[in-house]
């Protein structure tokens, strides 16, 4: 497995999707630590991080298909605050994927290869940017241990079990094994 992250200084960037306040309720908080953990990895090591944060739009498919109408206004759409202050790049979608035009634009432009997922919810926007990423030829890892449904642990586990069919279950790590892995592509 480690040559999944090969050249991870060049090649990697760690996606934290959605860890907005809307989002972070009694079933899905306690990933923050982990995730914070993650990126201040990534942070201390100069590697690349992207956020994003969902915004439901009036008439969105959200609003009209299922009758959900939360997350368009702060305090609901804003990054919870132990993560603003890595949060330099933010990019904005209304979709569950993080591959927006914008996302996808930069992917290429620096030539990422591999990325590793972090946030809300596994089974929603973490499974979806994961799906899409393997299916433009990226590598997808998703930090099991850094990513949560706020519908709870079974909902969590089901969409872990999903990501394995649909992206492979060596791309499903813990939070200390991808911490490993980079760590050893940086020599410490």
């Amino acid at each position: 497995m480690t040559n999944t992250l090969a050249n991870i200084e060049n090649t990697v960037v760690l996606v934290v999707i959605d860890m907005q306040n809307g989002f972070l309720g009694d079933k899905s908080r306690h990933i923050i630590r982990p995730v914070v953990e993650l990126v201040r990895a990534f942070t201390d090591r100069k590697m690349p991080i992207i956020f994003t944060r969902f915004h439901n739009e009036p008439g969105s498919p959200y609003e009209t298909l299922m009758g959900w109408k939360r997350l368009r206004f702060s305090p609901e759409i804003d990054l919870t605050d132990e993560l603003k202050p890595y949060a330099s790049t933010v990019i904005d979608k209304g979709i569950y994927s993080a591959f927006t035009p914008a996302f996808a634009a930069e992917t290429s432009r620096r030539g990422w290869k591999t990325m590793v997922l972090c946030g809300v919810a596994t089974d929603g926007c973490v499974l979806k940017t994961a799906v899409d990423a393997f299916e433009r030829g990226l590598v997808p890892i998703v930090a099991e241990d850094a990513c949560a449904s706020h519908a709870g642990e079974e909902v969590h586990r089901a969409g872990l079990m999903l990501l394995g069919e649909f992206i492979g279950q060596r791309q499903i790590m813990t939070l200390n094994d991808i911490l490993g892995l980079v760590d050893d592509n940086h020599g410490e």
